[in-house]
């Protein structure tokens, strides 16, 4: 383990080319709670504001993790890799139903952040996928705060799912770069990560 700066980071985002068509596409997968939307946002700031669709707009409800690593896929991986406007129909969560169609911007980087962003369904377009991690009481504690109790009766079903689809993905062991988010290897939140890349990635980043 390392700690990398995230301006190196996103230097190394920008300078990777897209894997097919006409954008950088960067998966940021890992089970709930371990910091995903945080280091996106952190990351688009450093990206001129790079456009990132998050998983939770695609779930279809509480056991819809399968799915959306499909629509995923299908609605914005594989159309950008054609070169085609991406497009999702948004999932809202209040009425427990589609809601809109919402268009992805053209940009030169597009970040997706969410469990099952790496999935396999589209990996053929994906330049990059990262992978962030913490204990699970850690993670349980995150997601409490942030969602509040309507998330507790839902987290162990929700973990069942994570485990099922990350087993068969084997997302964690094709990740190029591995994020512990509750490290104790000394290092700024707000301006570091400490991790992991995969062989041969090392140079790369200094």
């Amino acid at each position: 383990m390392r700690v990398l700066t995230l301006d190196a980071l996103a230097s190394r985002i920008r300078a990777i080319p897209p894997r097919r068509g006409p954008t950088t596409v960067v998966a940021l997968d890992g089970p709930a709670g371990s910091g995903k939307t945080t280091l996106a946002a952190q990351l688009s700031a450093r990206l001129d504001d790079a456009p990132v669709v998050h998983m939770d707009d695609l779930y279809p409800g509480w056991d819809g993790l399968a799915a959306a690593a499909r629509t995923v896929a299908d609605e914005v991986l594989l159309p950008l890799a054609a070169g085609r406007q991406a497009r999702y129909r948004r999932w809202d969560w209040y009425a427990d139903a589609y809601a809109e169609w919402v268009d992805v911007p053209p940009a030169p980087t597009l970040l997706v952040e969410g469990c099952g962003s790496g999935s396999t369904p589209g990996a053929a377009a994906l330049a990059m996928i990262i992978w962030l991690d913490a204990p699970h009481d850690v993670r349980q504690a995150r997601g409490f705060a942030r969602d509040g109790d309507g998330f507790r009766p839902h987290w162990e079903r929700w973990a069942r799912q994570e485990d099922a689809l990350f087993a068969a993905e084997r997302t964690r062991e094709r990740a190029d770069l591995r994020i512990a988010t509750a490290s104790p290897v000394p290092h700024d939140p707000q301006r570091e990560v400490v991790a992991e890349t995969a062989p041969g990635l090392d140079a790369a980043f200094g």
